[in-house]
């Protein structure tokens, strides 16, 4: 079936988007599933900063998926997911299970991540890509998030998924303002 990413960095609506997908088919006959890392523990819902927000299941692994019973599947915050967890999206594409993922697409150090990198071998039918608007000089064409110790921009040193466990501060820079991390 079909894939849709929904990619960029922080507060550029990724998540709004997502929302706005899903919140009209609680009004059909559509079998669907919303779903966020169990890493990010901010909230329990798929929550944009306009605040509009709708129920997700926490879960630990892509694959727990594979046991629900739906046509439709939301992932919100798939870079917390493990690299290996994109198999569970292929097995669901292999269902005829239409999948729209959300998340960021670039780590601290403007890297791809590793799950997004695996995401787009699978060919998806639509790669929607949000900016933001730069924190630092205020440009609509934030494209990486940067994140903070205290006021001490973070280069190098990080595990591959952050948690979000409010142990680190996050913003979004342009190019010309990302501080760009070591090789």
């Amino acid at each position: 079936m079909d894939l849709t990413l929904i990619l960029g960095p922080m507060k550029s609506g990724k998540s709004y988007e997502l929302i706005s997908f899903f919140a009209p088919l609680s009004y059909t006959n559509l079998k669907f599933g919303l779903y966020q890392s169990a890493r990010n523990v901010r909230d329990s819902f798929v929550i944009s900063r306009n605040g509009a927000k709708l129920n997700a299941k926490k879960i630990a692994s892509l694959h727990e998926i594979l046991d629900d019973d739906v046509e439709v599947v939301g992932i919100d915050e798939i870079h917390m997911f493990e690299e290996g967890d994109i198999k569970a999206i292929e097995e669901m594409l292999k269902k005829n299970i239409k999948v729209i993922i959300s998340g960021l697409d670039t780590d601290y150090q403007g890297k791809l991540f590793n799950t997004i990198a695996k995401l787009m071998e699978l060919a998806p039918k639509e790669i929607r890509y949000r900016r933001a608007v730069c924190d630092v000089c205020k440009s609509p064409e934030a494209i990486y998030t940067q994140v903070f110790a205290g006021d001490k921009v973070i280069t190098s040193g990080m595990p591959s998924v952050i948690p979000d466990d409010g142990t680190y501060t996050y913003s979004v820079a342009c190019r010309k303002c990302f501080v760009k991390g070591e090789n």
